[in-house]
């Protein structure tokens, strides 16, 4: 018997009555469980294995499946559902995650999808800016984290202007700047400061910031093209998720 606390990331039908569900996990990244009699309405796995049920799982494992044996939920995170902004802006973030997530341990990821949707069902910071963190930072989780302490040139710390290059992961100040402006993304000291905040800060202190609305609408659509510059791929959930604002 295998014990492990994860959140389900996609629920997926099976049979009758039973469900595979992709759980993220901190012990093995993403694992996929066979749940028997789960869309039952007196299952007793009905809240556990819910999408974005935060539980403890106990599972056996029989060849290359996984077949659930119990499960108590710990936190469920239902709120999310009486905002069609909100459950679609975790879909995103889930599907992100599916696509992603390597099947090894990395508590960070789990606990930064976990803070995220604390403060995205709570309401205790706009979703633009979790957005901008859940991106730039599981970016930097899974390997890309951009170089920003200073010009990739001259080393300037406080540029009034950069120019982000997503190929290179990195910026150049606008003395040192020589390239096609098309081909780099234009930020100023402000965003840079966040972008910097976001990855570098240690998870206490990485929702805790502040700035003004200018600049977190150009962090969040910096952000974005990020993540889809280093992954390489378009996500139908942000696709909606934009549609519905």
């Amino acid at each position: 018997m295998i014990t492990v606390k994860g959140i389900v990331l996609k629920e997926k039908a099976v049979g009758e009555n039973g469900k595979f569900i992709d759980v993220l996990t901190a012990e093995n990244g993403v694992i996929e469980l066979t749940v028997k009699g789960a869309r039952k309405i007196n299952s007793e796995f009905l809240s556990s294995t819910q999408l974005f049920a935060y539980s403890e799982f106990c599972y056996n494992e029989s060849g290359k499946y996984r077949f659930l044996n119990s499960a108590e939920p710990i936190r469920i995170f239902y709120n999310l559902r009486n905002s069609l902004s909100k459950v679609s802006l975790a879909c995103y973030f889930a599907e992100v995650l599916l696509y992603c997530a390597e099947p090894q341990p990395n508590n960070d990821i789990l606990r930064l999808f976990l803070n995220t949707l604390h403060f995205l069902e709570k309401d205790l910071r706009n979703e633009k800016m979790l957005k901008s963190i859940f991106e730039l930072r599981l970016m930097s989780e899974i390997g890309f984290m951009p170089d920003i302490v200073g010009c990739h040139s001259c080393g300037a710390f406080e540029p009034n202007e950069a120019f982000f290059s997503m190929k290179d992961g990195c910026f150049f100040c606008k003395e040192c700047f020589s390239g096609n402006p098309y081909n780099f993304y234009k930020i100023n000291i402000s965003v840079l400061s966040s972008v910097r905040h976001i990855v570098l800060t240690d998870f206490d202190r990485l929702f805790n910031f502040r700035t003004s609305e200018n600049t977190m609408n150009i962090l969040s659509d910096f952000a974005e093209k990020y993540l889809l510059f280093c992954l390489e791929r378009n996500f139908r959930t942000l696709d909606f998720y934009k549609s519905l604002k």
